[in-house]
Parts: structure tokens; C-alpha cells; sequence
């Protein structure tokens, strides 16, 4: 499992969306604390708290990757550990969409996807929503993906085995059939688990370089890095 050995089998790759098929997030989230002039150890430690691979169940931010909190609950919990340098309150009204204002769809990846797919391979999206399914960019993504599950709509949210399951099942093939994409640690290693070959995402030409090794010769071309 999660051998980086070409493997002939391989048939579908499976993305996340934020931090892989976007901007990194850590770009959007420093500048809005800058913006802000947020003071970043108190969101560097809720966020911790709430998100580690030690977190207690049911955080704020598990609620609302499961749809069990709305993202003005959500905003008024995270703002609520805030304070700005100046130890003045933040302001809760629309904060996921301040945190992540800065985020865009990644070029490159969304060429890999293209890619992929005019090669044969199929894809799949399967993403922890933030409270936001109607922001992700659906007219770029429309046409990229054979099959997407997010979490806020079914309930679940990745490292839950259950989730994977369900992308798998979507696609109709099984784990050790499939590639794996993303940024965070914990869900890559939940899916090298299940028996997928999981990558870590740090950027789109080591993806790139990554799913070559992966998938059948031919299937990702690398002159389309720049």
C-alpha cells in the first residue's frame, strides 16, 4: 500500500479541493490575519485545538465540515477567541469568507485534471466544506470530476474512513485502484490506510511528479510544467 512503484492498476486519482486544487490556504489565511492585524498565536492555537490529530470530537470545526454548524456559528465561535494586536475584538460577521478571500483555483492542478482525464484516468473530488458549498467555483470545476463528495453534504469528513468509502463506491473501484491527493497529513494517512496511494500536496509540480510515478506510463505528462 501507498507504494511509489509505477502501478498499471491505478485507474482514478481523488483530490481535495482546498490547499490542492486552490492557492495554498496558509497564503489566504496570513494575509487576512496581517489584513486584520489579528494577533496569529491565538488562531494558530484554536485552530490546534480544534483541527490536530488530537482534537476531541465535535469542535467547531468538525460541526461545520459535517453541516451540524452553520458558518455564522462557526464565525462567532472562532471570533470569539480572537483578538487583534491592539487587543481589540474581531469581528465575526463573515469571517470565513475574510479568512479565505484570497484563495483561488490553482491553474496548474486544474491542467493536471484535464490532464488526467484526456488520458483516461478518472477523477474525484472529496473535500472538507467549510460551511461554503455554494463558494467553491463550480463553473471551473464543472466537467473535471467524475464523481464529488463533500463532507458538509453527507455528514462525514475525512480521516473518517466512511467518507473515502464513499468516494471509492462513487467510482465504483477499489482502494488499491486509486490515487489520493491532499494537503493534510492525517487524511493522507487515513487513506494509505484504506489502501490508496496517497500523496502529500506541497505544490502542483511535485503532485505532478508524484502521480507519475503512480499511474500508467503516459498518463501525466510532464512537459505541461511551467
Amino acid at each position: 500500500m501507498g507504494s511509489s512503484a509505477v502501478n498499471p492498476t491505478v485507474r482514478a486519482v481523488v483530490f481535495d479541493y482546498g490547499g490542492v486544487l486552490t492557492t495554498p490556504t496558509r497564503d489566504s489565511i496570513n494575509a487576512w490575519l496581517t489584513e486584520e492585524r489579528i494577533r496569529p498565536e491565538l488562531f494558530s492555537a484554536t485552530l490546534k485545538e480544534w483541527l490536530s490529530r488530537n482534537a476531541p470530537a465535535g469542535t467547531p470545526v468538525h460541526l461545520l465540515e459535517t453541516g451540524e454548524l452553520d458558518a455564522d456559528g462557526f464565525n462567532e465561535a472562532m471570533a470569539a477567541r480572537l483578538r487583534t494586536l491592539d487587543d481589540q475584538p474581531v469581528a465575526p460577521g463573515d469571517l470565513l469568507g475574510r479568512l479565505f478571500g484570497r484563495m483561488r483555483p490553482e491553474p496548474a492542478m486544474l491542467t493536471l485534471v484535464r490532464d488526467l482525464r484526456e488520458r483516461g484516468i478518472r477523477t474525484a473530488l472529496l473535500s472538507n466544506s467549510w460551511g461554503n458549498i455554494d463558494a467553491y467555483p463550480w463553473e471551473q470545476l464543472a466537467g473535471l470530476f467524475d464523481s464529488t463528495v463533500l463532507s458538509g453534504e453527507v455528514g462525514l469528513r475525512k480521516p473518517d474512513p466512511r467518507i473515502y468509502r464513499m468516494s471509492l463506491d462513487a467510482l465504483g473501484l477499489d482502494a488499491e485502484q486509486t490515487a489520493f491527493v491532499d494537503d493534510g497529513a492525517p487524511n493522507v494517512d487515513a487513506a494509505r490506510e484504506l489502501g490508496m496511494h496517497a500523496v502529500l500536496h506541497t505544490g502542483p509540480a511535485d503532485t505532478r511528479t508524484r502521480l507519475a510515478e503512480l499511474l500508467p506510463a503516459g498518463s501525466v505528462p510532464q512537459e505541461e510544467i511551467r
